[in-house]
């Protein structure tokens, strides 16, 4: 076998870029934005009209633009949470069988690009454009909030809201590998969505019931032993973990509410000499998160090099 010369990652800025430009004119990514923007804007206002009576009373008012609801529209961070998923696979579900369709792999591959190089500068094309949109997003709600409100955001506002930028931009990129793994995996653009779209709605809609009826199987409860109550309560909440989407859900929480002290079970013996109400200070917020936080960028790490393995092992013909 010949080694292969130079570095393999040659070509991968090339590489991000036409994919970032790609996804930038696509009409696609144009419509799921301006679905992104029109219900943003919706649950923004319908927030911004809750807390306006306020203002001056909590240290935190930013904050609840992007966390209070009005019926019927759930909060920001709601929509966000299942809209980004959407991003993540319309950016990615035809980014390797695309090419194989279009019959153009063997001729970029041709040049001196490795599939080191094309699969990750795909990957990180469609994660720039993921940061780009969020950036912006974030940015008009800020404005909305403060023309409308009047008082400018506080350092730890700014802080936890950049920091929620972060986590959401990892968990859209677990969906981006998710759906380029499927774009390996399948020659056709139309299984590889669907079968996103699947593993989506499983882990995000369904696995709230999956993981109690997981835990109590696994643990059933005594009706003589109290403790058997609390192991199967712990087993839900471990499997129910197991989703992107409950990671993403208590990182924002413990992010958005400052007043969130825990993120499991709670019992009466911690609660002694705790102060109810009280923020935490971003530093320890950043240490409750830290796990889910981590979860979510190992997961993302994970289904990439799933995917980049796949690759790897492909025939490709001219």
């Amino acid at each position: 076998m010949k080694q292969r010369e130079g570095s393999p990652f040659s070509g991968l800025a090339a590489v991000a870029l036409k994919e970032a430009a790609d996804h930038m004119a696509s009409a696609r990514m144009h419509l799921v934005m301006l679905l992104v923007l029109l219900t943003a804007a919706g649950s923004i206002y319908g927030a911004i009209g809750q807390i306006k009576d306020t203002v001056g009373q909590d240290q935190f008012l930013f904050l609840r633009v992007f966390t209070t609801a009005q019926q019927p529209l759930p909060s920001f961070v709601t929509f966000l949470g299942f809209l980004l998923p959407l991003i993540g696979i319309a950016l990615g579900f035809d980014a390797i069988n695309g090419e194989y369709n279009r019959r153009t792999m063997s001729r970029i591959l041709s040049q001196p690009i490795y599939r080191d190089a094309l699969l990750a500068g795909k990957f990180l094309g469609g994660l720039t454009i993921i940061g780009i949109c969020l950036v912006t997003l974030w940015l008009l709600v800020t404005g909305m909030a403060l023309i409308t409100l009047g008082l400018p955001p506080s350092g730890e506002e700014v802080a936890r809201g950049l920091a929620f930028l972060l986590a959401s931009l990892f968990y859209a990129g677990v969906w981006l590998a998710v759906s380029m793994l499927f774009s390996t995996l399948f020659r056709s653009p139309a299984t590889s969505a669907l079968a996103a779209l699947t593993l989506w709605l499983v882990l995000t809609l369904f696995w709230g019931m999956i993981a109690p009826l997981a835990a109590s199987a696994i643990s059933p409860v005594d009706p003589y032993n109290p403790l058997t109550l609390i192991s199967q309560a712990e087993w839900a909440h471990d499997l129910a973990r197991l989703s992107p989407a409950t990671l993403y859900q208590e990182t924002i929480q413990a992010l958005l509410n400052p007043e969130t002290r825990s993120l499991g079970l709670v019992f009466m013996s911690q609660l002694q000499g705790a102060l109810m109400g009280t923020p935490l200070p971003l530093d320890q917020s950043a240490l409750l998160i830290w796990p889910q936080f981590s979860g979510l960028i190992a997961a993302m790490i994970v289904i990439y090099t799933i995917a980049y393995v796949a690759f790897q092992r492909q025939e490709i013909r001219a």
